[in-house]
């Protein structure tokens, strides 16, 4: 790509970033509307991006708004988990855009040629110091694609971090023209505690659009003007392998860090993977 083209991609992706404009596009997403409008869009926003609805828990007909469709539930059965012992499956629905260990300097690659750090991910050097040595996953849900986030692992939710930002979009105009843009979106970092491999973190980082990020077990909702910030709850938050624990409404990425080193990968860089399909497993 020429330099005038780079330039222009990035003015681009700059120009839809801001979080106010993301936040208008979410109020007109959660306006309710009549049937006669609804129906007839969710059915042609399902053919132009290859949204199977028949997977859907419920028929396009129930839904009151645009983001109810886009935050819907599948039918029961239509994830299966995988089981057995060590395997850590897919959070989500999703292109698997990067696996495999965590390099020796803590910076994963975004494209080639372009790094970003686990600690400004993060936002905390101390939490990140347990992946250090452990491996990493980058998942990219399209617009096609079911938008709630599930556990990874058996485990327990013992702190999350909200850290504000940006919006950019984080499609491949996104990453390519954006230097550490996942450090630079708003995003929720989980951190979880595992028997099986040790620490875990899940981060769910929002993009260009609605831009909300929602959790399962507390009332947090992201791009709402709340201050960034560690919480720590009372107790930890017990999740097993496959259970919801967030929801994007539009636009996401999840980068998932464990800091198990001696897990082996299940899938590759490229593979379409779904919720519940493992992604590793103990070597």
């Amino acid at each position: 790509m020429s330099g005038a083209s780079t330039t222009l991609e990035r003015l681009a992706v700059t120009a839809v970033s801001w979080p106010l404009l993301s936040r208008f596009t979410g109020r007109l997403s959660d306006l309710r509307l009549p049937r006669a409008v609804l129906v007839p869009a969710i059915r042609a926003y399902a053919r132009a991006f290859g949204a199977d609805l028949a997977e859907a828990a419920l028929p396009p007909e129930a839904y009151t708004s645009f983001n109810a469709f886009f935050t819907r539930r599948l039918r029961e059965g239509a994830r299966p988990i995988a089981d057995g012992a060590g395997v850590v499956v897919s959070p989500s629905d999703s292109r698997l855009n990067a696996i495999g260990p965590v390099p020796a300097d803590g910076r994963l690659e975004q494209v080639k040629g372009s790094s970003y750090s686990i600690e400004a991910l993060l936002g905390s050097a101390e939490d990140a110091v347990p992946f250090l040595r452990g491996v990493h996953a980058t998942l990219y849900l399209s617009p096609a694609m079911y938008h709630r986030v599930h556990s990874p692992v058996d485990g327990r939710v013992v702190a999350w971090r909200y850290v504000p930002g940006r919006l950019f979009p984080v499609n491949a105009a996104g990453v390519r023209s954006i230097p550490g843009l996942f450090t630079r979106n708003e995003r929720v970092a989980l951190f979880v505690d595992t028997e099986a491999h040790g620490p875990a973190a899940v981060v769910l980082v929002g993009a260009a659009n609605v831009g909300r990020v929602s959790l399962a077990f507390t009332d947090l909702s992201t791009n709402r003007g709340r201050a960034a910030g560690l919480v720590v709850p009372p107790q930890p938050v017990a999740f097993r392998r496959g259970d919801e624990v967030g929801a994007f409404n539009l636009g996401s990425t999840v980068v998932l860090l464990l800091a198990d080193a001696a897990l082996a990968p299940a899938a590759a860089t490229g593979d379409l993977v779904r919720v519940g399909q493992p992604l590793w497993r103990r070597g």
